[in-house]
């Protein structure tokens, strides 16, 4: 972990000698997610509910997801670029020579400020969402919260792990990744009862943010599950994204191991 934090100094360090540039790209990425909040808002204020549910309780989940990719995109650079800094130019070959693991070097390799944007926007919201829904907050729910946050970021990462590691076939990152990045940001952003039987199995068992994301903000709003899941799910399915990163990891080996250097 010191050696982690020494990578993440060096990064914010370089980006600190263009203060202007890392504050406007922060800026840029504040207002950029805050103008889907001001969408999400139209829509309830043209409708009202949404099948049961108001904007209060839509923006808890809106919140909390893009904290969780906030954190996930600040770690998951290196693997997002792998294909195109690393794989193609050769660079790869030097982090294999270091006596140090691939994935804490690339966690540490580009940690960007202006995530700060993203992550700032997200709890704004979080903060609109305890008045507005009238969330009762208690240490057993905000650590529960904190749990989801650190679940949400563990599968996102995992996300863009998968992506550098299909880059070991392919070269090029795959944009058809962000489907699952980008696209989960905003599926994760309404509650999960809102959509048809076969996208709600997508995302509880094949990319399982409904486990992150749905279930943990039921329990925060006292809100029982419309789809009927049991109230002591949501206490238990974070953990689902710390399973999906080490199985996303283990994936990751594999790809290392078929890893044919550029011989540059």
């Amino acid at each position: 972990m010191a050696l982690f934090f020494q990578l993440v100094a060096a990064s914010v360090r370089g980006q600190a000698r263009y203060p202007v540039s890392a504050l406007m790209l922060t800026l840029s990425q504040f207002l950029v997610t805050g103008i889907e909040v001001i969408a999400v808002w139209a829509l309830f204020d043209r409708f009202g509910e949404v099948q049961g549910w108001r904007f209060g309780e839509v923006a808890l989940f809106y919140g909390l997801v893009n904290i969780m990719f906030a954190v996930a995109d600040t770690l998951g650079r290196g693997f997002d670029t792998l294909g195109t800094e690393f794989l193609r130019t050769g660079a790869f070959d030097r982090l294999l020579l270091r006596p140090r693991p691939l994935a804490l070097q690339l966690m540490g390799h580009d940690v960007r400020i202006s995530r700060l944007g993203r992550l700032l926007q997200g709890a704004l919201v979080v903060a609109f969402a305890t008045a507005e829904a009238g969330i009762a907050w208690t240490p057993a729910t905000a650590a529960l919260a904190l749990l989801a946050v650190a679940g949400g970021a563990a599968l996102f990462l995992g996300i863009l792990v998968l992506q550098g590691t299909l880059s070991f076939w392919t070269v090029e990152s795959l944009e058809i990744t962000n489907v699952l990045t980008y696209g989960g940001v905003e599926a994760g952003q309404y509650p999960l009862a809102i959509y048809e039987r076969w996208f709600r199995w997508m995302l509880t068992f094949a990319v399982p943010l409904a486990a992150v994301a749905y279930y943990p903000a039921l329990v925060v709003l006292d809100k029982p599950d419309p789809l009927g899941a049991p109230a002591w799910v949501g206490w238990w399915s974070p953990l689902a994204g710390f399973v999906f990163l080490g199985l996303s990891f283990a994936a990751w080996r594999i790809g290392v191991r078929h890893y044919t250097s550029t011989g540059s």
